[in-house]
């Protein structure tokens, strides 16, 4: 079981979650949770680290933010013993829980849950802090964005567990987010396939991460309210279609930029170079559009989150002379809008349908990406909620049930 931080961000959602807990141990199940730092916890560590050092080294940073899932760990495992059911709380190296050396963005190893089993075994609940682990040095790390996600689903894989369930403050997975679309639907089943485009594509559900790790062990995932009670959505490998929808989900991003590379003449190696300088700098870039046309000034448009765009364009100017191109514009106020679903790949006709449905809203295409379970579009960020209510209704995604 892991519970989010919004689930255990005061002493009312800690009664709460150690509830859900103890339920499970009385219907005869070992428990193992994981957890995230309280409500809003690590911002305000983060806030703190900047106003003494906003230069702070990343190995500092994992000793302060570590500490917030401690504190939920520690108060959940004292709410569970009050209960009448033993209760420990672990750190992620208590836990076993090994990294590579990274500093703030550290990927899992390996996990050797000794200490977790054995309190397990004694009918005791470990509860696990999420989002941290020791590399081989001893060091403390945290594993970035979506941390406390990929532990759960890492120590369930270790532990053999039958599920992992995912409390959080919605009651499911929906076919889009229900704060924008008002007859958005909770999908009772969905693939690993479908969760990770979804989750790649802005769907905060739960962490692309998490996924891969649950997909490529064939861990069953539930995604389930930690407010009320609900069975939530089931995330596993062969899932039946509800309705035979070919489309399933419609998700969306904000604060999306488009670069246009510009050159006087084709370089056929312009291309790899400036991708892999903006790869050498961590920029992420999405979508990618080439232009060469006999008599047209060849070009490539690429797509990146606004959060990248002062570093990408720092990157091309510092390298312009390397990279050969004649000049840069860029277009900022732009979304992303993609459709998901499984039933695209024998269902011809789909980007068809979707992209008439955008032109009837009057909405313009600035780019197009596909693959075989999901078309994602760059469109103007003015008319993203309108694109999503036309798509949730071009493909009866309000018809779910």
């Amino acid at each position: 079981m892991k519970f989010g931080g919004t689930s255990v961000a005061n002493e009312e959602r800690i009664e709460r979650a150690a509830s859900l807990i103890v339920d499970e141990v009385r219907r005869g199940k070992q428990v193992a949770v994981v957890v995230s730092a309280m409500g809003k916890t690590t911002d305000d560590l983060l806030a703190l680290a900047k106003g003494v050092n906003a230069n702070a080294e990343r190995r500092e940073l994992d000793m302060l933010i570590s500490t917030g899932e401690q504190v939920t760990a520690s108060l959940l495992a004292m709410a569970v013993s009050a209960k009448g059911i033993p209760a420990n709380s672990f750190t992620g190296w208590q836990a076993g829980l090994q990294t590579e050396s990274v500093h703030g963005n550290a990927r899992i190893e390996n996990v050797e849950p000794k200490k977790v089993n054995k309190i397990l075994e004694s009918g005791g609940v470990a509860v696990i802090t999420g989002f941290q682990g020791i590399d081989q040095e001893g060091e403390l790390t945290t594993l970035g964005r979506g941390g406390s996600d990929t532990s759960a689903v890492a120590i369930a894989i270790a532990l053999e567990a039958s599920c992992c369930d995912i409390y959080t403050d919605v009651e499911g997975v929906f076919t889009t987010d229900p704060r924008v679309i008002s007859d958005a639907r909770k999908l009772l089943e969905i693939s690993y396939d479908e969760m990770l485009e979804l989750a790649n594509l802005g769907a905060g559900v739960l962490h692309p991460r998490a996924i891969e790790f649950a997909k490529n062990h064939n861990l069953t995932l539930r995604v389930r309210p930690a407010h009320v009670d609900g069975a939530g959505t089931v995330i596993k490998e062969e899932i039946e279609l509800e309705n035979n929808l070919i489309v399933r989900g419609v998700a969306f991003e904000n604060e999306i930029v488009r670069i246009t590379v510009m050159y006087d003449v084709p370089y056929n190696g312009s291309l790899a170079n400036v991708f892999t300088k903006l790869a050498e700098h961590h920029i992420n870039v999405d979508i990618i559009v080439q232009t060469i046309m006999e008599g047209e000034q060849p070009s490539v448009s690429f797509s990146i989150k606004n959060e990248d765009f002062a570093e990408a364009v720092n990157v091309l100017e510092m390298n312009k002379h390397e990279l050969g191109y004649r000049r840069a514009d860029f277009e900022v106020g732009l979304a992303k809008v993609s459709i998901v679903g499984s039933g695209m790949v024998s269902n011809p006709g789909v980007a068809a349908k979707m992209f008439d449905t955008l032109r009837n809203a009057s909405v313009p295409i600035k780019m197009v990406s596909t693959s075989e379970i999901k078309i994602s579009v760059v469109i103007p960020g003015s008319d993203t909620e309108k694109a999503v209510a036309v798509l949730h209704k071009e493909f009866s995604l309000a018809n779910v049930y």
